[in-house]
């Protein structure tokens, strides 16, 4: 049974949209939920839970260093009815991912069930040259008791646990070099949650001298083995065929997939091994996080898929009699939940914390848990698309970073890595070396790849033989919020935002943005962008076209630069382009507007507007449709893009702010018209190139957005060091809430750009410096 310490941690395990939470907000998440301390929290965040050398130097031999791996950690469990977060210390991409994606398919079906046996360890004791063999093996059994009770008179206290030495086994071998005749005393000891190396290797020593008495044979090894059959976990999940369908596949197709496959690991040992190693990247992540044995473990795993002779799969998966799919797993499990690793890996302690477990054999019936769901994973990703097409992206990410790919190169070698076809790290040696030669004439860009070039072309020109279609990002000089009301909004592009192109496909219609690590078929029963794309296709004509559109956005998302409006309308061109439909400017508006309706809920227009036509304007919406003035300045406008780092969700700043003004509508409403009147001065600001007075108004428009609580400390942060090196103006941009801010800089002085930038950097931020007009 689980203590009440831990019972309390473990209330929930989903925790919606982790992953798009930066690795500080994941760590608030886990400390608000109580999985983690006040000071395990510090902790993470200041790096202080890392293994230090001086720790190290005690561990092991001629230590120089300490080597680190990333921690994350597996939602949505459900095992025996309870909720787990399960901590995993893995380097390779997507095994994080597919396992929290399977414990959530699981939990539709009611989880995993899960069990382990007693954690019975076997030492051996080798005895050559007995004078009569059978004798031999006969006069070991006849005193069981006087060996057993040896043994636990070595180690009492495990004894007085519930643990020790539970029995004896004897064989007998022939040595293949000379013919000797061994034998062999197995004693199967129970370290209860020990993982018990030492105790039973002390035991085995212990009982050496009675055994050489009782037998007249000499004693050679002394050891534990790690072939842990005595000690075995089990688990099992059963999914309905409804929680299967999907990716344009029927719950029967995929179950009769997934049944086939894991067929194939029965029969073949060439398949076995691989379909293993896949169960394994699973329990080896859990291991290493819990501080157990990995090495051990996989060498029982896989002696325990030989037992029958011949290798096959640690898995069975079938039909039950409903039709729904069952799956199981047995295998070898000794692990520990006390010992060294605990006391001397701060690491360690806290994922045990995490993890709540009571017990040795509570953890090892999670441990299978989690290698029967990685098995499932990587067995319905065989069964639909290919497993291969699910790694893409996150393989290509692997090779850019082994290939050395500086900040500001990276996403933008990965995206051309998957273009060629060839994910290796020769090719992105290759690229790379083409991307450093195609460095002249960009503006200076984010420190994350998102370099814009003036002529609209540069590191990311294209290298294939299907053109790419563009659209804008955008920056909200004045006017934001109050524009969704019926006020004016001043806004201006960032150069190449997002590029698309569309290409035929092989089955269905797949969405890939590799910069945003997406990669989707579109379905009926999606959710958002992609099911209004996937309408928008349908009205189009294209709804039997099997087609792979791919996007390349230059910006981040929900960072507040119309990454979504600038997506949507690249797309919608991109479609046009290669289906020759002949939409105008004013059809990809429109289509890019249902697609923001989605993302956004009530958006006000500006950013699908923005970037479909691409040049700075005053923007009006109105019931006839939006009204919208190019605008030229009369001078350049040096501006400076801070991005925060923090994700503003548009719809749900928009949606605050509408509750407040429906709880007091007057009020906002002069705070509204505030912001109009402010953005009808900015107009006659920039055309007349007052740039100062431009920027008071900017200044001043960012105190009501303040007002409205759309800013944040990372926001104000930035507007701080905007002004303090130089910035005439500074103000966030865009929903707020996150996202990000802009600053004008003077017209007549481009130090103060760079320094601006410069500062936002130093003090951990990423900047964009552009020039509009």
């Amino acid at each position: 049974m689980a203590s009440e310490s831990s019972e309390k941690k473990h209330s929930g395990s989903r925790i919606p949209d982790f992953y798009r939470l930066s690795v500080q907000e994941r760590v608030r998440a886990i400390e608000e939920r109580g999985l983690i301390s006040r000071a395990d929290a510090a902790a993470l965040r200041n790096g202080e839970h890392t293994l230090r050398p001086s720790n190290a130097d005690r561990m092991i031999e001629n230590v120089i260093g300490v080597l680190g791996l990333p921690l994350g950690l597996g939602l949505n469990f459900l095992i025996n009815g309870r909720d787990y977060v399960i901590p995993l210390v893995v380097e390779e991409p997507s095994i994080v991912a597919a396992l929290s994606s399977a414990a959530k398919t699981a939990r539709l079906g009611g989880g995993f069930f899960a069990e382990a046996t007693d954690p019975i360890l076997i030492g051996q004791v080798q005895i050559v040259a007995p004078a009569e063999p059978e004798a031999a093996v006969a006069a070991v059994l006849a005193h069981r008791e006087e060996i057993i009770n040896l043994a636990n008179s070595l180690h009492p206290k495990m004894l007085a646990r519930g643990g020790g030495a539970r029995d004896i086994e004897v064989h007998r071998h022939t040595a293949p070099t000379d013919g000797r005749e061994m034998v062999v005393v197995h004693l199967l000891v129970d370290t209860r949650d020990a993982m018990g190396a030492n105790l039973v290797n002390t035991m085995c020593e212990g009982v050496a001298s009675l055994l050489e008495s009782i037998t007249g044979g000499q004693v050679y090894l002394r050891i534990l083995s790690n072939l842990t059959d005595r000690a075995l976990a089990r688990a099992e999940m059963t999914v309905p065929l409804a929680n299967l369908a999907g990716k344009g596949y029927s719950g029967e197709q995929v179950r009769d997939g997934i049944i086939l496959a894991n067929d194939f690991a029965r029969v073949d040992p060439y398949r076995a091994t691989t379909h293993n190693k896949g169960i394994m990247n699973g329990v080896d992540a859990v291991a290493l996080a819990t501080g157990n044995d990995w090495r051990a473990i996989e060498a029982a795993a896989h002696a325990y898929a030989s037992r029958d002779g011949r290798y096959t799969s640690l898995t069975e998966w079938f039909a039950n009699d409903r039709g729904d799919l069952v799956g199981r797993i047995e295998l070898p499990m000794k692990v520990g939940t006390v010992g060294g690793p605990l006391q001397s890996n701060a690491t360690v302690a806290m994922n045990h914390r995490i993890l709540g477990v009571s017990s040795a054999q509570e953890l090892a019936g999670i441990m299978a848990a989690v290698g029967l769901g990685q098995n499932f994973s990587a067995l319905r990703a065989l069964a639909t698309d290919g497993i291969q097409q699910g790694h893409m992206t996150l393989h290509a990410r692997t090779v850019a970073n082994a290939a050395g790919a500086p900040p500001e190169l990276f996403e933008t070698l990965v995206e051309r890595l998957i273009e060629s076809g060839e994910i290796k790290i020769w090719r992105a040696q290759e690229i790379l070396n083409e991307l450093l030669q195609e460095a002249t004439g960009e503006v200076r860009g984010l420190g994350g790849g998102i370099a814009a070039t003036r002529s609209g072309h540069g590191a990311d020109a294209d290298h294939s033989s299907e053109p790419r279609a563009c659209a804008h990002g955008k920056i909200i000089l004045l006017g934001e919020h109050a524009v969704v009301y019926g006020s004016h909004a001043i806004a201006a592009p960032v150069p190449l935002a997002v590029e698309a192109r569309v290409m035929d496909g092989p089955e269905g219609v797949r969405l890939m943005i590799p910069r945003w690590g997406l990669e989707q078929r579109l379905k009926p029963s999606d959710e958002g962008f992609a099911r209004v794309l996937g309408s928008i296709i349908d009205d189009l004509g294209l709804g039997g076209r099997s087609m792979t559109i791919e996007v390349f956005p230059k910006v981040p998302r929900a960072m507040g630069l119309g990454a979504s409006s600038a997506l949507a309308v690249a797309v919608m061109r991109a479609l046009d382009q290669h289906y020759r439909l002949g939409l105008d400017d004013e059809a990809v508006n429109r289509l890019a507007f249902l697609c923001e309706q989605a993302a956004h809920g009530t958006p006000s227009g500006i950013d699908n507007t923005l970037a479909t036509y691409g040049r700075m304007m005053l923007y009006q919406r109105g019931d006839a449709g939006p009204r919208f003035q190019p605008l030229d300045a009369a001078v350049p406008l040096r501006m400076v893009v801070g991005i925060s780092g923090q994700e503003s969700l548009t719809a749900r700043t928009v949606a605050g702010v509408r509750r407040a003004w429906e709880g007091a509508p007057e009020r906002y409403q002069r705070m509204f018209d505030e912001i109009d009147r402010l953005t009808l001065e900015g107009m006659h600001a920039i055309t007349e190139g007052d740039s100062r007075a431009l920027g008071e108004l900017m200044n001043l428009c960012h105190g009501i957005l303040n007002g409205l609580q759309l800013s944040t400390p990372a926001l104000e942060e930035l507007i701080g060091i905007a002004r303090s090196h130089g910035a005439i103006g500074a103000k966030l941009t865009g929903g707020g809430g996150g996202g990000s801010m802009i600053a004008l800089c003077p017209d007549d002085d481009p130090a103060v750009g760079r320094n601006v930038q410069d500062a936002m950097r130093n003090a951990g931020y990423e900047a964009l410096e552009v020039t509009i007009g």
